[in-house]
């Protein structure tokens, strides 16, 4: 009996919809949809204790899982980039407004730690990774993004505001604590979603 040889990893969207002629063409729109469903989630608040939360990091960790390492994080820049060019896609502007003073702002940090959360959990997410690496490293990814905005919040060379940073115990009480239990549940999420979109694909072979 021949022996079957395993498939080659790549991302769930890859197998799902295989590239046609124009492989450029395809990631350009899978970009643009992505980028739009963050900006989306970014506009949506979701009653929470201890604070509302709003869906923006389960839209950056599925889709970095979904669509790869390298196509997960670009998406999330092209995201990025509408706010810089004066776009009011993040999830306080209005009334603050976008523009590339926003990174300097307080949730620079995450915005940036955004981009590495979907390259590793694009990582976690290939096929042929198990379950345990795709729910380790969609955490690995959330651990990742609230560790660079933290520290921006403390530790930030010059906010927005003209302020310096503040400090490192009011930036875990104020920027990541209340956010955490959220965050974890969103995490979670993104990987059984992730995990259940491999469970369909493999069975329809």
């Amino acid at each position: 009996m021949a022996e079957t040889l395993p498939l080659p990893a790549t991302s769930m969207v890859n197998a799902a919809l295989p590239a046609p002629r124009s492989q450029v063409l395809r990631n350009v729109a899978l970009a643009v949809v992505g980028s739009l469903l963050i900006i989306a989630a970014a506009k949506v608040k979701v009653p929470f204790w201890p604070v509302p939360m709003t869906l923006q990091t389960l839209a950056v960790l599925g889709l970095g899982a979904a669509y790869g390492a390298r196509l997960g994080a670009a998406t999330v820049a092209l995201y990025i980039a509408y706010g810089l060019f004066g776009l009011p896609v993040f999830t306080n502007t209005p009334p603050v407004a976008a523009g590339p003073l926003y990174l300097l702002g307080p949730t620079g940090g995450f915005l940036i730690g955004f981009v590495a959360a979907a390259a590793i959990a694009g990582w976690a997410g290939s096929r042929g990774a198990s379950l345990l690496r795709l729910a380790g490293g969609v955490v690995l990814a959330e651990i990742v993004l609230m560790a660079l905005g933290f520290a921006w919040l403390a530790l930030g060379a010059q906010m927005a505001s003209g302020a310096t940073g503040i400090g490192f115990a009011k930036a875990w009480a104020a920027g990541v604590q209340p956010f955490l239990l959220g965050d974890l549940i969103k995490a979670a999420l993104a990987a059984s979603l992730v995990g259940a979109g491999w469970s369909v694909l493999k069975r329809r072979g």
